[in-house]
């Protein structure tokens, strides 16, 4: 399964040789290491300095929260308290976090720190990457670790308390362990025990997010094609599949028997019900949605690795492009990432959280390939190449600081937004609602923290009976009658929280607003499941709280 690229600046030597690509410490490592952390800490300062208080950028964070709370104290999967639920996208994440719980240690220190070394990782994976590719241009694993841990999605996304930058870390992790078999020079036991490492850490994975089943197929069909043609390359494969197959099986395990125990399937429940809840975005044209997922990801730096992406890629496959699939891997799962989404989950909002994982190794390609063409325009005759190529870097490097801090800010009012309105909801329901008391809610995270009580999850994470019809509730007008199947006659008989649809309910002559202080719903159960909702205005000067009691 070996693979020689013979360009002058793009290579792939066997991991022993490579310019600090294997597990040694290399002296850069401290470095990529303080800025990860740095970048957390500036971030959660940002949020006490500018929004007031320490917190997370969105609601859904308090569910991740809750699941690990309540699993270090009662040992169950369950979000509220003696009902077990498969609302944890990230049942791996969910885990780390009930440690921080079971050890009794303050949840945003772990927390933070939790994002700030899964940041830390994918810096110190991507530079050992960049070496591998790049064995010939010095420091670009450097400059590829610190561009990684600098990009403000990613340090947003570390400071959030959600799994996204675990995921995308554990993503390079994988392709460093598939692009650390390609080599001709190890017998088929040591292949074998790679395939091994291979398959637990792509379980790994899956348990971190689910669509982590599609890079590990990927990487397996990639090896599969780099090796095509070749019996000692296919005898290597055949035991690196081996290993990767016992293992893997061994490591999703759990992970499979938990999701069947839950709910009866193989995944968490939470992606179902994502899709319900935007199912009218696949009614958009296709490139619509496409572009709804890209965009958010063109804020950063990362916008202007573009050339060098490009330039890798055609560096690898001028030479034998079969072969060098396997190196284009990163790319190729960049744009499956986003692809993934726009057919399946259009869901753009939060910065484009859900394709996050698609920055980093678009990095590794795209720093390695922007300093190969400074390098290649060093050598060109024409002035306006070189002037270029080094504008491109120094732009690139202006606009990853620019960005890293206004992504500070971004975040800081975020974390204000929440804590206003989320957390004060939740507040005020642990000290004026009875425990006993049913609530009706669609953000929970904030809600199932703070104040546990019995929850008719509008959004279906927990609450299944409500997926497959949640696209009725999005299509309700909010000013007239809506149509909600089955019988919810006892489950709608308690409370209402209505702060999670922000911006979204209207009457004929009142806007409804964040800032606006809450609507009442007088709901009644009509024959064939309809129920009649009525809003009016509903004003708590004490609180500003969006609640109604039925």
């Amino acid at each position: 399964m070996k693979t020689k690229v013979e360009s002058s600046y793009t290579g792939s030597p066997s991991p022993r040789t490579a310019r600090g690509s294997g597990g040694e410490v290399n002296p850069r490592d401290p470095l990529i290491l303080f800025f990860a952390i740095l970048g957390v800490v500036i971030y959660v300062l940002a949020s006490q300095l500018i929004g007031g208080g320490t917190g997370f950028p969105l609601d859904d964070s308090w569910i991740h929260q809750t699941y690990g709370r309540n699993l270090a104290q009662t040992g169950q999967w369950q979000y509220v308290p003696g009902v077990e639920s498969a609302g944890s996208t990230s049942p791996f994440f969910t885990l780390l976090l009930a440690v921080g719980y079971f050890l009794h240690l303050p949840i945003f220190v772990w927390t933070y720190g939790l994002g700030a070394l899964a940041l830390a990782l994918g810096g110190l994976v991507g530079a050992r990457m960049a070496d591998r590719l790049f064995p010939k241009l010095p420091h670009t694993g450097l400059w590829t670790g610190l561009a990684i841990v600098s990009a403000w999605h990613l340090v947003w996304a570390a400071a959030s308390g959600m799994e996204t930058v675990l995921f995308a870390a554990w993503s390079l992790l994988v392709f460093a362990l598939a692009w650390a078999a390609i080599n001709e020079n190890e017998d088929n036991r040591t292949r074998f025990r790679r395939g091994a490492i291979f398959g637990v850490a792509g379980a790994v994975l899956i348990a971190i997010r689910p669509e982590g089943v599609v890079l590990v197929g990927l990487l397996v069909l990639l090896m599969a094609i780099s090796a095509a043609g070749s019996r000692s390359a296919l005898v290597a494969l055949t035991a690196f599949i081996a290993g990767a197959l016992i293992g893997g099986l061994i490591g999703i395990a759990p992970y499979a028997l938990l999701n069947l125990h839950l709910n009866g399937t193989l995944l968490p429940n939470t992606f179902s019900a994502k899709q319900a809840e935007n199912a009218q975005l696949l009614t958009q044209p296709f490139l619509v949605n496409l572009w709804a997922m890209v965009q958010p990801l063109t804020a950063g730096g990362q916008l202007l690795l573009v050339p060098g992406a490009i330039w890798t890629t055609f560096e690898l496959m001028r030479q034998n492009p079969r072969k060098q699939l396997i190196y284009l891997a990163p790319l190729l799962w960049t744009g499956l990432l986003i692809l993934i989404y726009t057919l399946r989950l259009p869901a753009y909002y939060q910065h484009g959280r859900y394709v996050m994982p698609a920055i980093p190794p678009f990095i590794v390609m795209g720093v390695g390939g922007t300093l190969s063409l400074v390098a290649s325009a060093r050598r060109s005759r024409q002035l306006l190449m070189r002037v270029i190529a080094r504008s491109l870097v120094t732009t690139a490097l202006a606009v990853f600081i620019v960005f890293w801090i206004i992504g500070a800010q971004v975040y800081a009012s975020e974390v204000h937004a929440i804590n206003s309105d989320m957390l004060v909801a939740s507040k005020w329901l642990a000290t004026n609602v009875t425990p006993d008391q049913l609530l009706a809610v669609h953000d929970i995270g904030a809600v199932g923290y703070f104040a546990p009580r019995p929850i008719l999850d509008l959004a279906g994470l927990i609450t299944l009976m409500l997926t497959a019809q949640w696209a009725g509730w999005r299509s309700m007008n909010w000013r007239g009658t809506g149509t909600v199947q089955g019988d919810l006659s006892r489950r709608c008989s308690g409370a209402i929280i209505l702060n999670g649809f922000p911006g979204m309910l209207s009457l004929p002559s009142t806007s409804y607003k964040r800032t606006a202080p809450g609507v009442r719903w007088k709901m009644r159960l009509a024959s064939g499941g309809t129920i009649k909702v009525k809003l009016a205005l509903d004003s708590d000067p004490t609180s500003g709280l969006r609640f109604a009691t039925i």
